[in-house]
């Protein structure tokens, strides 16, 4: 029987009707659907499902948000035409095993003995010979060894004569039939797992979205979802000693709120970790308590090991911060006196803060992490002071660019270490504009050096882009936060100034005293542009002074700038430390180090946006668990859709089927007279030599040599 593209053929004078019966049920209709399929879970694999609407805006820009929201790219597995065109494949393919299993199952049911002999002699396969045993016995002896070779053997009386109908492999037709069976069942299955039981309460029972914040418990019963609800896929999020009874299913426009019919407590969060620092084990011991009966049992939920109670399956999904509590220090990033305040947080929460202008400032404590394993050499992008496209010139450029940036890293170099805790937070202002910033606790080695790495971002689709703050001889920022203040300190500077050109040309003399009143005010001037006479600062203010130089004089000229410059931040730090009564740090490597990395920092700092630095001192933990809760009532139907499938795929590969007859006609004097066609689906080198191993064995059976005709 062969299978054909062509779809149902339905006899009706309606002829529009036969057209779109013989489309839906064709295979051609039913592989483009397959393809369409393919391409939306492409695009759903890529595209990540069911984000906040602002993260589709930041990321595609309010244009191409708005056209992929049309076509319904955010929900792609829940889209209209996605769930149309599943419609489809299952109507198309159910046509087509309506047409073709009926066929298939008589086929392998029929022995095919209405077969002719001139049409055995046709086939490429054949074989004729002559036997001395009587026809009968020849048939007995033939029956024989068919059957030993793993055919199922039919013999027939015909015109005369005996056909022995044979027949191996037909459950290769099974494979067709199970396969397209299984892609019913599998769209099936999918269906009941979709949100379509969602979508129908939204529909019909008047459910909507909460897209406003406070206590799930006080959310109004429009925006729950009772513990009848057949399917569906949430989050529940449980600090540790906290209880839940709901789950948060995520919409385009706010959360649904799952109601569960047991409780559950988590009574502790257990984090392991490899020598390297990498977690190894998620764990969460949990209390379940039924809301029917009040019983309670305990278990443990792991990753790839979930509880399954009540046809809901709760998974370890991640873990969060359940609102550990936070000190930390802030220092002024204004210029002004750098003594650090003292701030406490607790994550989850918001701090209400002040700066000297009296803007008012808000701390939104978002996150804290006691272990980060990080690539120390990708782990953000790093702060410019210099953009090399608007620098002076390349070289000029590429050697400030080789000496600045905050977190600067060798994209080559990858460097996975725990550089110990951080915290996460937002400054926004009385504006509702925020920035976000992560800080890390401890003094973290790049390049050699030990600086304190704290990350901005404007935006959550940015990467955080870090500032280095060099440790200083006692692992604190004290000493930068000195420098800094003391560039911003007019007084500081011409005193700064003043005591590199003492420095500078020590010499007595009217002429040297000219020369010294000359570089002082040039001393004075490279400080006043790196603090920033406009609205530029650092080593950008730099690069715009020098590109007023001629061409040819630039390259000369920023030798001689740079130089004077850290000839003079050097003078400005021994003048800070003066101030407060403290010697002048000792003229070494490691501290002309602190100071190269010092002046690149402050540079990096005007890019930071925030009035303050927070450095975290002292943390109490608090873990909290997110779990997965799902109820599939599809899952077991997806599950034997897939069993099926394989069956039906290895069936229509492995299973070649083969037919075989050997008609059987009386000789003269006794003899018997033997023919013999073999057919096959497929011809392959095995047939090929199937064939030969069966002629030998059958035409054994006569004491004459065979007469083979091709």
């Amino acid at each position: 029987m062969s299978v054909t593209t062509s779809g149902l053929q339905l006899h009706t004078k309606r002829r529009w009707l036969s057209d779109v019966v013989e489309l839906v049920s064709s295979m051609r209709f039913a592989i483009s659907l397959l393809t369409l399929i393919a391409v939306a879970s492409i695009i759903g694999t890529v595209l990540k499902q069911n984000e906040p609407m602002p993260n589709y805006v930041n990321q595609f820009g309010p244009f191409w948000f708005e056209v992929f929201g049309k076509l319904g790219l955010y929900a792609v597995y829940s889209a209209w035409w996605f769930l149309l065109i599943m419609a489809f494949l299952v109507l198309s393919t159910s046509l087509c095993i309506v047409r073709n299993a009926p066929k298939m199952i008589r086929d392998m049911r029929s022995w095919r003995e209405n077969v002719r002999e001139q049409s055995l002699r046709n086939f490429h396969h054949k074989a004729e010979w002559t036997s001395a045993t009587p026809l009968a016995g020849f048939a007995q002896q033939l029956v024989q060894r068919i059957a030993g070779g793993g055919y199922k053997v039919k013999v027939v009386d015909k015109d005369g004569g005996v056909l022995i109908a044979a027949k191996q492999g037909a459950a290769n037709k099974w494979g067709y039939i199970f396969a397209h069976s299984a892609i019913v069942i599998i769209c099936v299955g999918g269906l009941l797992d979709s949100d379509l039981p969602i979508r129908f309460q939204q529909w019909f029972a008047g459910k909507t979205p909460f897209g406003g914040s406070g206590v799930i418990a006080e959310i109004p019963a429009q925006h729950r979802l009772g513990i009848g609800n057949p399917t569906f896929r949430g989050n529940t999020f449980i600090p540790e000693g906290g209880t839940t009874n709901t789950a948060i299913l995520p919409q385009q426009s706010g959360i649904l709120v799952q109601e569960l019919p047991f409780s559950i407590q988590l009574k502790k969060f257990i984090v392991e970790h490899y020598s390297t620092g990498m977690p190894k084990l998620f764990a969460s011991e949990v209390v379940v308590r039924d809301a029917a009966t009040g019983k309670s049992f305990e278990a443990t939920i792991k990753v790839n090991e979930p509880l399954i109670y009540k046809g809901i399956a709760v998974y370890q999904s991640s873990f969060d911060d359940g609102g550990s509590r936070l000190n930390l220090s802030g220092y002024p990033m204004n210029g002004g006196l750098n003594q650090p305040f003292s701030l406490s947080g607790e994550v989850g929460s918001s701090t209400p803060l002040g700066n000297d202008k009296g803007a008012e400032l808000t701390v939104e404590w978002t996150g804290f992490r006691p272990f980060n394993v990080e690539n120390m050499a990708q782990s953000g992008q790093d702060v410019r002071a210099v953009d090399a496209k608007k620098s002076f010139n390349e070289k000029f450029s590429a050697g400030l660019d080789k000496q600045l940036g905050s977190a600067a890293k060798d994209p080559n170099n990858k460097d996975l270490k725990n550089v110990g805790p951080s915290v996460q937070y937002k400054l926004r202002d009385k504006n509702g504009q925020a920035r976000e910033y992560h800080n890390y606790m401890q003094p973290v080695q790049v390049d050699g050096s030990y600086v304190f790495l704290t990350g901005m971002r404007e935006t959550p689709s940015e990467p955080f882009r870090y500032l280095r703050i060099p440790a200083d001889d006692e692992d604190t920022v004290q000493e930068w936060m000195r420098i800094r203040a003391a560039v911003f300190n007019p007084a500081l500077r011409e005193e700064a100034a003043k005591r590199y050109a003492q420095h500078a040309m020590p010499d007595s003399k009217e002429n040297a005293a000219a020369l010294r009143d000359q570089l002082q005010r040039s001393a004075l001037r490279g400080l006043e542009i790196f603090a920033g006479e406009g609205k530029e600062s650092g080593f950008v203010a730099v690069s715009k002074f020098l590109e007023r130089v001629p061409e040819a004089d630039q390259e000369k000229a920023a030798e001689i700038f740079m130089k004077i410059l850290n000839g003079s931040m050097w003078e400005l730090w021994q003048a800070a430390r003066a101030k407060e009564g403290l010697k002048d740090a000792t003229a070494d490597d490691k501290h002309a180090r602190f100071l190269q990395l010092a002046t690149n920092a402050i540079s990096d700092a005007s890019f930071y946006g925030a009035p303050m630095y927070l450095q975290l001192r002292e943390f109490e933990e608090i873990k909290a668990s997110v779990l997965q809760v799902t109820r599939s009532p599809g899952k077991n139907v997806v599950y034997l859709g897939c069993l099926l499938l394989t069956i039906g795929v290895f069936s229509m590969f492995y299973i070649r089927e083969r037919r075989l007859w050997v008609w059987l006609k009386p000789e003269g004097q006794g003899g018997t007279h033997a023919l013999m066609a073999l057919s096959s689906q497929r011809k392959t080198l095995d047939f090929e030599k199937e064939f030969e191993i069966l002629k030998a064995q059958l035409t054994q059976a006569s004491p004459q040599p065979p007469k083979v005709v091709n």
